[in-house]
């Protein structure tokens, strides 16, 4: 382990314990670094990285402190990652959406009202031919869903799983043939199954349609 990388995993392990709460200021530099243990310099390559990941909050003449650590502020630097590496890791993406997105969807089966139902319906139906308009609706579609998993943190992390997909979503649009037609039944299906409020139809009908995203991207990667 390098030095910086030491005294990130230090800085971390102060904010776990609760040394180090959210909000709070760190101390001087100098005199955070000496009990640390590591340079001053190595000190300050660790505080930019911490605030890459929006861990620390570096406020310019005011010193630096400790983020809110919000869900969302956290997933933002995911979200930034996971765009710049799209095109090599969007099959391990959707991976991971496959596992996610079913159990969100079975979570909003349980608790969406009749009203979050009634507004779904409206994000299933495409106002017009256009692939992305239909794939822009994909997205509202899916993030309502997430929404109404009621974990805020599931639905910050498929809200950042779910972008860097876009691309993959539009050329599917456009180059396999029937692909506008399923996406909208596949999103009837899995609309019908949350507004019986049956879990485990829901969770099905959306590991297919994930499912089926994955297994059309393989073939074209091949």
């Amino acid at each position: 382990m390098s030095v910086t990388d030491d005294a990130i995993a230090k800085i971390k392990a102060m904010i776990v314990s609760g040394d180090l709460t959210p909000g709070s200021r760190l101390p001087r530099e100098a005199d955070l670094a000496a009990e640390l243990g590591v340079s001053r310099s190595s000190l300050r390559e660790a505080v930019r990285a911490l605030s890459l990941v929006r861990i620390l909050d570096v406020r310019q003449g005011d010193g630096t402190f400790v983020a809110s650590l919000e869900p969302n502020s956290l997933l933002d630097a995911m979200s930034f990652l996971l765009e710049f590496h799209q095109d090599d890791s969007v099959l391990d993406i959707l991976g991971v959406r496959r596992i996610l997105e079913p159990a969100a969807t079975a979570l909003a089966a349980q608790h969406m009202t009749d009203e979050e139902i009634a507004h779904l319906r409206t994000l299933v139906e495409p106002g017009s031919a256009s692939v992305t308009d239909l794939v822009a609706l994909d997205l509202s579609f899916h993030a309502a869903i997430a929404t109404a998993s009621g974990n805020k943190v599931l639905a910050s992390l498929l809200d950042s799983l779910s972008m860097p997909t876009t691309r993959a979503r539009i050329w599917r649009g456009v180059t396999e043939e029937g692909a506008f037609e399923r996406t909208i039944a596949e999103h009837r299906g899995i609309c019908d199954a949350i507004a019986a409020h049956d879990p485990q139809l829901a969770q099905a009908r959306a590991l297919a349609h994930v499912a089926g995203v994955m297994e059309w991207l393989g073939r074209a990667v091949e």
